[in-house]
């Protein structure tokens, strides 16, 4: 099914004719601002009707999905307000001064109190918040042993599974399938490293969302009639230092961070 938080899905309803009827230079322009929730699909002078209602309560979903996170952000810091930062510094072996903890995020500084109150070199969102507030409360702080997993292969990675290919494997993969090469750029604007061909892959680098969390990236091309292929691989340790559930959050928000970005800048 298609998913009105995928921009590029939401693209495929529109008939591209660029009408400008919405108030939107492009349909592109105009699907990113439903995905973000600036706009509801049914507000395409050029939609039929019934499409728009049979995505109607999609959308109801989506909003009460935001407002979830939001929610989960906020318990969270509840909690960050009874705990002490200085020990969880020291079991995540991460900066600590001035009652501020320090969390490398893609290469990227995030300072964050005790309060929950964030700072950044980068923008960040609730799905992204949320895991960071999860690591600094819950990680145990494991070193990674290098050893590559898959996702239903983590604690309770099969609860999540559906839940993490339709909203962080598939649309990962059409962002790296609609803009390539921009694709490959955007895995090292996040700092992203090189590793030596896993799985035969044409693409495989190493995303370090959060401290001692590696994502291993792999991407396999089209080729000879067959489709592309994209998987995210994790640490085994990878559920020690962060819940399963919160690897998918984490997993969704960094799809989010991809879809903006080649919205943006990949041309339409």
């Amino acid at each position: 099914m298609l998913q009105l938080n995928n921009p590029m899905d939401i693209l495929k309803l529109l008939d591209k004719s660029n009408c400008r009827e919405c108030g939107y230079p492009t349909c592109l322009a105009f699907a990113a601002a439903v995905a973000r929730g600036q706009k509801r699909l049914d507000e395409c002078p050029r939609l039929d009707k019934e499409l728009t209602e049979q995505f109607k309560e999609q959308g109801q979903a989506q909003t009460s999905d935001e407002r979830d996170m939001e929610n989960i952000v906020a318990q969270m810091k509840g909690k960050m307000k009874t705990l002490d930062l200085q020990s969880a510094a020291k079991r995540l072996e991460v900066p600590f001064s001035n009652n501020i903890i320090t969390i490398r995020v893609l290469g990227k500084n995030v300072y964050v109190d005790a309060e929950g109150k964030f700072s950044s070199e980068i923008h960040l969102h609730h799905w992204i918040i949320g895991p960071i507030l999860n690591y600094i409360i819950h990680g145990a702080g494991r070193t990674p042993t290098g050893e590559w997993i898959s996702f239903r292969e983590l604690k309770d990675g099969m609860t999540w599974y559906n839940f993490f290919l339709k909203r962080c494997e598939k649309p990962l993969k059409k962002v790296a399938d609609t803009y390539p090469d921009l694709f490959h750029d955007m895995l090292y604007i996040f700092n992203g490293k090189q590793v030596e061909n896993h799985y035969q892959s044409d693409i495989s680098l190493v995303l370090l969302p959060l401290p001692k969390l590696p994502i291993l990236v792999c991407y396999w091309k089209p080729e000879d009639g067959l489709g592309s292929s994209l998987n995210l691989f994790f640490d085994v340790t990878a559920s020690e230092n962060l819940p399963t559930e919160s690897i998918y959050t984490l997993c969704t928000g960094l799809v989010i961070m991809f879809e903006k970005i080649a919205l943006r800048h990949g041309g339409g």
